[in-house]
């Protein structure tokens, strides 16, 4: 389900992880949960980054500089998600969620510019929306693809397919900044992470095919994105409370 959804919409993989660890499979500690969702997501998120790139639907360039600022606010975001209550981590991480989702409707129909390239005038742009990204990815443990697909079509104009795409090389470096920092506090159940990432190869190849599929129906793959979202926060939002 979780690499399904990573190469369907480029994100939803933690949105989607760090719930089905606590409340299907079980996952007591929330922190425990976060680490291990992280580190498979970012494994995950490498496998459909390279599907995508074979589909030419990955900018490096825009994707790097993204990732670059995103890792320093991961680091930073991570050492203060685990300092905090695991439960009203995941009743915030919610609330964010409808916003994003809110945000990504409301843009829906902007087809966006096609091959759009990361010059020095959108630099700062792009860095700042990947620092604030990294941080809210960290604090919230999750690859931060749908925080950075908002992101990119924010600051750059990107068509959602290409933000997609380009967005998996962030929730890579995102998800492993993340991992580590939880593993050097023993937060990783590696057993678990393995098996997740078995799972989520398999899905990733469907996604990525049925995303190219949508891209050609305009606000179909973001519609597709925001429902994913909404449907995770609702559910959060019911078991927090």
């Amino acid at each position: 389900m979780v690499g399904f959804t990573l190469g369907l919409i480029g994100g939803g993989g933690s949105v989607m992880g760090v719930p089905l660890m606590v409340y299907l499979v079980g996952v007591k500690n929330p922190h425990i949960a976060i680490g291990t969702s992280a580190l498979a997501v970012a494994v995950n998120a490498s496998m459909s980054l390279f599907n995508h790139a074979r589909a030419k639907n990955v900018r490096w360039r825009c994707g790097g500089m993204y990732a670059a600022a995103g890792v320093v606010g991961a680091l930073l975001g991570s050492t203060a998600g685990k300092a905090f209550d695991g439960k009203r981590l995941l009743f915030l991480f919610a609330i964010v969620m409808v916003m994003v989702g809110v945000l990504m409707l409301r843009g829906r129909h902007n087809s966006g510019t096609p091959n759009i390239q990361c010059t020095g005038a959108k630099a700062p742009k792009v860095l700042g929306f990947g620092l604030l990204t990294g941080m809210f990815s960290g604090f919230f443990g999750i690859g931060g693809g749908v925080l950075i697909v908002p992101g990119l079509v924010s600051a750059l104009g990107m068509p959602i397919l290409e933000a997609v795409g380009t967005s998996l090389i962030a929730v890579t470096a995102f998800g492993l900044t993340t991992a580590f920092n939880y593993a050097l506090s023993g937060l990783i159940d590696w057993y678990l992470a393995l098996v997740f990432i078995a799972g989520g190869a398999a899905g990733s190849l469907a996604g990525a095919h049925i995303a190219r599929r949508l891209a050609g129906q305009k606000g179909q793959l973001t519609t597709v994105f925001a429902g994913v979202i909404f449907s995770v926060a609702a559910y959060v939002l019911w078991r927090s409370f």
